[in-house]
């Protein structure tokens, strides 16, 4: 099973973050900030992909969705061996069968089996929708982090890396932001729950 891809929403969490951040979010962030050595350039940049693959957060969202996923695969495989099973029934059943008697239980197991698809391919969308939906939740979180460090570089913006076409390698922060997400987010576990309004757009502070 594949993540679809984040949407075009989601994707601009982190393509820029506004030189103007609150007072709430910077505090929260600097009380646990490790001191980093961070690039001085006014546009940095950080890969997305990285945050997501390497900060104990990113790592937790994905191992969840494994978890679920091999849990969901399992349960598909139990599925389609009870359905091959009674089909098989069904089939050694036709030769002592009235044919209208037959018909009607061959129909039934169709309708069982396509309800059974059905019921298990909405949970497979469901699975990909809440892994974007935590990744999302990550990339808000991150958000108040890196203003910190746009801030201590003396940045007006930080771009995702994927979509800069040329710059000074100097300006790329991620490794820095995955030190400094690490230390102020963990795997994400002490976080409010999500809440129902989500961001859109490119990220900007209130």
């Amino acid at each position: 099973m594949t993540c679809a891809p984040l949407s075009r929403l989601a994707r601009g969490a982190v393509l820029a973050v506004s030189l103007v951040l609150s007072p709430l979010a910077l505090s929260a962030t600097a009380q646990e900030a490790p001191v980093l050595d961070v690039p001085q350039a006014p546009i940095l940049m950080v890969d997305r992909e990285r945050l997501l693959s390497e900060t104990m957060f990113g790592k937790a969202v994905e191992a969840r969705f494994q978890a679920d996923s091999k849990t969901l695969i399992d349960e598909n495989l139990r599925l389609e061996q009870a359905l091959e099973a009674e089909e098989r029934d069904l089939t050694d059943r036709r030769a002592t069968l009235p044919a209208e008697e037959f018909q009607r239980l061959a129909a039934e197991f169709d309708a069982k089996t396509e309800a059974i698809r059905a019921a298990q391919d909405a949970k497979s969308r469901a699975l990909t929708s809440r892994r974007d939906e935590d990744r999302q939740r990550f990339l808000q979180a991150a958000v108040p982090v890196l203003g910190d460090l746009m801030r201590e570089s003396g940045a007006v913006a930080i771009f995702d890396k994927n979509i800069v076409i040329l710059s000074l390698r100097g300006v790329d922060i991620t490794d820095e932001a995955v030190v400094r997400i690490d230390s102020v987010l963990g795997d994400g576990s002490k976080l409010p729950a999500p809440s129902d309004a989500g961001a859109g757009g490119a990220a900007t502070a209130p």
